[in-house]
């Protein structure tokens, strides 16, 4: 009878801590997603939620539920504390991304979407969010939006310095036809834009020859496809007879990642380093070229203040590597990456997670790249996106470089 009665409460234990390590994988597993290569896709397991921040939570649940006169919408009330908790961090460039905005965040990495072609981001000096650039050609780009312009209103919606750049984006894109009103601040002037919506196709690289058979090939930011189209971009100029290549990267507000260490690989000699990354226990990763190069043709990179991110990536790695001159002014420093956790729920959380550095273990973040030469725009030069060239004292200076 007793060893019965053992045995019944030792089932009971198994079976309650079996409950309690089912109910602890159910409720901490999530889908991590991360632009690469692959576009691959794995689970990774998350702790239990801090008991401090549920009990509060419950607590203030509690009343609301007892006392607020109004209606409760309580998938708002969830999406806008965690984006709150998630702001508490204090980094520009984490957030977390409500169900409803996911299809959206994840639509323009495909450089295909439907909106005003512009890129914009928090100002980390201030935290205003600022275009870094408009899209050549684009709606906004033709209305007369500027790198540097500060988004003080999009329609009706007052942008502060705790609006969400991913609820930002879902304001201004919308369907092919409609319009959207922005309020700009340029410096002391206050300017408002009525700019159509497009469908938005991103062809990243525009090139030409120029004179004396260089090659010309201006980068509007990195997406899935650019490390491919650079590829094709340069072979077309190669049979063109081109005797060196000026990579233009300025204005260019980065991207994913992998394309820019992709075309850093077709340019830089085999088993070279491209990149180095640390977490936040100081792991090292490192990045190197895996093919021999394409490119044989001396390069020369132009860069300014708004080229961010995979831009200094690919900048940093061919200065480090002596592959090419940069020539412009100094860079952005965006020297963070960032991965996109996809939860269990359809949200999203887009975290940084690693910072980089340049293949000499150069600091990027906060700093930027000096140019090797430095050369300033004509102070007569209003809109950096579109230089007459016979005032383009940056590409002047580039063309002599690469004709030395």
């Amino acid at each position: 009878m007793e060893y019965n009665k053992k045995q019944r409460i030792y089932k009971t234990v198994m079976l309650l801590i079996l409950v309690i390590i089912i109910t602890f994988i159910c409720t901490s597993i999530l889908i991590y997603h991360t632009i690469g290569k692959n576009d691959s896709t794995k689970y990774v397991m998350l702790p239990t939620s801090d008991k401090g921040v549920n009990t509060e939570m419950t607590k203030v649940k509690a009343l609301i539920d007892k006392y607020y006169l109004g209606d409760v919408d309580e998938q708002n009330l969830s999406d806008e504390a965690l984006m709150g908790y998630v702001k508490g961090l204090g980094d520009e460039y984490s957030e977390y991304i409500p169900k409803k905005d996911m299809e959206s965040f994840e639509t323009q990495a495909t450089g295909n979407y439907d909106g005003i072609g512009i890129y914009y981001g928090k100002r980390s000096s201030d935290n205003k969010i600022v275009v870094v650039s408009p899209i050549k050609d684009s709606p906004a780009a033709k209305a007369g939006i500027m790198p540097g312009d500060v988004i003080t209103k999009v329609d009706d919606y007052d942008v502060t310095d705790d609006s969400s750049l991913t609820d930002l984006s879902n304001r201004i894109k919308g369907k092919v036809g409609t319009s959207v009103k922005l309020t700009i601040q340029r410096e002391d002037q206050t300017l408002e834009f009525e700019v159509n919506r497009e469908n938005i196709k991103l062809h990243q690289i525009a090139t030409q020859v120029l004179d004396n058979k260089i090659g010309y090939m201006e980068i509007y930011s990195f997406d899935e496809d650019t490390a491919e189209e650079f590829v094709q971009k340069y072979q077309e100029l190669s049979q063109q007879g081109i005797q060196g290549l000026i990579l233009d990267l300025r204005n260019n507000p980065g991207g994913i990642v992998q394309a820019a260490t992709g075309i850093a690989d077709d340019i830089l000699d085999k088993d070279k380093t491209i990149l180095i990354t640390k977490d936040k226990n100081g792991k090292e990763e490192i990045t190197r070229s895996e093919n021999d190069p394409i490119v044989k043709v001396p390069v020369v990179v132009l860069v300014n203040e708004n080229s961010a991110s995979a831009s200094e990536i690919l900048a940093g790695a061919l200065k480090d590597h002596q592959k090419a001159k940069l020539i412009g002014e100094k860079t952005y420093g965006k020297g963070v990456i960032q991965n996109v956790f996809t939860l269990s729920s359809g949200a999203g959380l887009k975290i940084t997670t690693n910072e980089y550095f340049t293949p000499n273990n150069q600091k990027i973040n906060k700093i930027g790249i000096e140019p090797d030469i430095q050369v300033s725009l004509p102070d007569d030069v209003k809109d950096a996106l579109t230089i007459p060239q016979d005032k383009d004292t940056q590409l002047k200076c580039a063309l002599q470089e690469l004709q030395h």
